[in-house]
């Protein structure tokens, strides 16, 4: 069966030639693809709420201190990777701030982090704050995947300058792309700072380029003399951007303007996995968004719906640990599921959302991940999902701490998607307009 959009992924500064690309294309027509319920083999989900040796978990105070470092340990070793604390030499420069941006809706600053002495490898990261809130406001934070120019029009965003996947695949010269506002309809950045939060963005690839090296990216700041791969249990591109996410939080907890105990970490797609897994490691972020994360986000691996850990690892190998390989064809051999990903984000407010013609990542098993994370949040007093069936499409659930739409449409975040994660963050932070 074919698979859906086939992403290539180019290395730095190479191009692809036709029969390459033809050669990819069919080499990701061979994986066995199945989106029919009826195919999906049998499976026995590990229980949240019991431990390793089969003791069972019954209070907040057995969660908090015995099984979810266990669960957060699997995820770490076999998944994701380990990864730092953060840089010690962390330090934060406000290039710019116009207070008086779009229209003078919004003040705008532009933040470079940076994690060396040296400063040859640092972050720009965007904000805008609504200008009709006086207090400090709570900040969606976000990675993008083409630039922070890429997310408005607004004509000051400085222009990205690192490796840009789609600029090289036409052969552009990254540091003089103009496709100003390209993904704004991801990014309704009126619509947010007009119900009073905050938005910031981050380039993924200033984190940590989206292809196969390991020395351009924030995890060479940690390789040991002469390392030239990384151990089967460190970290990869995903943590890396989990871990660039964090430090973005960082600044805001030294910006007066923002609320840092009201931050909301959102992702879509790869970038939705990124946002989950700073979500679990970062108890300091208030809120989780899942947008279509999918195989290795939120939709259950065991299931082997769509994308498989055998595709992912394939496909994208630099994504998630070595170890991780080792569940190819294997889900049943591994010690947790993404539903227990869910539930290390307890007690804090979670949303999830599909895509109805997004099957490749199998929005049945995205679902699934909130239902069974849900007993997690009753040891708090917390309704979890407040639905046992999945709803029908655009029609949204969140009177409980884990929020869930499926949506019309593809693999995509839209202004939907974004209408609802505004009246669940209202909900859930206890926001008054």
């Amino acid at each position: 069966m074919k698979s859906p959009f086939f992403n290539l992924i180019l290395k730095k500064n190479a191009f692809l030639p036709v029969f390459l690309c033809a050669s990819i294309l069919a080499f990701g027509q061979n994986f066995n693809v199945n989106y029919d319920e009826d195919k999906i083999p049998p499976y026995i989900l590990p229980e949240v709420l019991k431990m390793q040796d089969g003791t069972p978990v019954s209070s907040q105070k057995e969660w908090v201190e015995q099984r979810r470092p266990e669960i957060m340990y699997f995820f770490e070793t076999e998944m994701f990777g380990k990864s730092p604390l953060k840089s010690p030499n962390i330090q934060f420069k406000v290039l710019s701030e116009n207070k008086n941006a779009l229209n003078g809706k919004a003040t705008r600053k532009e933040v470079q982090i940076y994690f060396s002495k040296n400063k040859d490898i640092s972050i720009l990261m965007l904000i805008y704050l609504p200008n009709q809130v006086k207090d400090a406001v709570p900040v969606f934070i976000g990675l993008n995947f083409g630039g922070n120019h890429t997310i408005n029009k607004d004509p000051d965003i400085s222009i990205s300058q690192g490796w840009i996947a789609d600029q090289q695949r036409k052969g552009e010269d990254p540091g003089k792309i103009t496709d100003r506002g390209s993904a704004s309809s991801r990014w309704p950045v009126e619509l947010i700072l007009e119900k009073g939060y905050g938005v910031a963005t981050i380039y993924c690839g200033d984190i940590d380029p989206d292809y196969n090296n390991l020395q351009d990216g924030v995890i060479s700041l940690f390789h040991r003399k002469g390392q030239t791969k990384s151990e089967p249990d460190e970290w990869a591109t995903v943590a890396a951007w989990a871990w660039g996410l964090s430090r973005a939080l960082d600044y805001f907890e030294k910006d007066p303007q923002i609320d840092a105990k009201k931050i909301i970490v959102t992702g879509h797609s790869r970038l939705g996995k990124a946002a989950l897994w700073a979500g679990a490691k970062d108890e300091r972020f208030a809120m989780v968004v899942s947008n279509d994360s999918g195989c290795g986000g939120a939709a259950l691996s065991r299931r082997k719906v769509g994308e498989t850990v055998e595709i992912i690892n394939t496909k994208f190998p630099y994504w998630f640990c070595e170890n991780f390989k080792k569940y190819n064809k294997n889900e049943d051999a591994l010690p947790i599921d993404q539903h227990e990903l869910i539930a290390l984000i307890a007690p804090r407010p979670i949303y999830i959302a599909s895509a109805e013609e997004d099957r490749w990542a199998d929005p049945k098993g995205e679902f699934l991940s909130g239902l069974y994370a849900s007993p997690v949040y009753s040891l708090f007093g917390l309704q979890g999902l407040p639905v046992n069936e999945m709803p029908k499409v655009n029609q949204p659930v969140m009177s409980g701490q884990i929020a869930y739409h499926i949506r019309t449409g593809k693999h995509d975040i839209t202004q939907y998607d974004w209408e609802q994660y505004l009246i669940f963050a209202d909900k859930s932070l206890k926001k008054k307009h």
